[in-house]
C-alpha cells in the first residue's frame, strides 16, 4: 500500500498531543527529554487517522531548528517524512527565517536531499541559544558530538515601488 491509497493528514500538534509525539519518538528510538510542544511548532502526520510520524520546529530570531523528525518503520518510504519536512520548511520560510538547522548523526544523506549542508555546534549554539534542544545539548554536553546541518532559505526579492 502506498500513500496514494491512504488518507494522509498533516495537522499542527496541540499541547494535548504531547503523549502522541513522545510515543512516536520513543517507537523510533529518538530522545524525548527536551521535547516541549509550547516552545515551537510541531506537526503530526496521521495515516488513515492513526499517527504515523511527527516533526518539530523550534524558533529563534530569523532562524529555526528542525527536531523530533520521526516516521514509524511501517510508514516509511512512502513520502510521509518528505511531507513533514516540506511542511516545516514552508512554515520556517513563511515566518521569515533565513536559516534552518538540525542535528542528525545518522541521517545526513536524507537531509542533503533537501539542500542541507554541514554546519557546526558553535554556529547552532550562537544562532539558537534559547531553544530547548540546543539548551539540552549545551547543558548535557552532547552538542559537540552531534553532526549539525544547515539550510539557507531563499529570501524574497525586495522590489522598489
Amino acid at each position: 500500500m502506498t500513500l496514494t491509497d491512504m488518507h494522509v493528514k498533516l495537522r499542527q500538534a496541540a499541547p494535548a498531543d504531547l503523549p502522541t509525539v513522545l510515543d512516536l519518538l520513543t517507537r523510533c528510538g529518538l530522545h524525548t527529554g527536551s521535547v516541549d510542544l509550547g516552545a515551537g511548532t510541531y506537526w503530526i502526520a496521521d495515516l488513515d487517522g492513526v499517527p504515523g510520524g511527527c516533526i518539530g520546529l523550534e524558533h529563534g530570531q530569523g532562524v529555526s531548528l528542525i527536531r523530533s523528525t520521526a516516521v514509524l518503520p511501517e510508514a516509511r518510504s512512502q513520502g510521509l517524512g518528505r511531507a513533514l519536512v516540506r511542511s516545516a520548511l514552508t512554515h520556517a520560510s513563511l515566518r521569515g527565517d533565513r536559516t534552518v538547522f538540525l542535528f542528525s548523526s545518522e541521517a545526513g544523506d536524507y537531509w542533503t536531499r533537501f539542500g542541507f549542508g554541514p554546519s557546526s555546534a558553535a554556529e547552532i549554539a550562537g544562532a539558537l541559544p534559547d531553544v530547548p534542544q540546543v539548551k539540552s545539548g549545551l547543558s548535557r554536553g552532547w552538542i559537540d558530538e552531534e553532526l549539525v546541518w544547515r539550510l539557507d532559505l531563499p529570501q524574497p526579492e525586495v522590489t522598489q515601488g
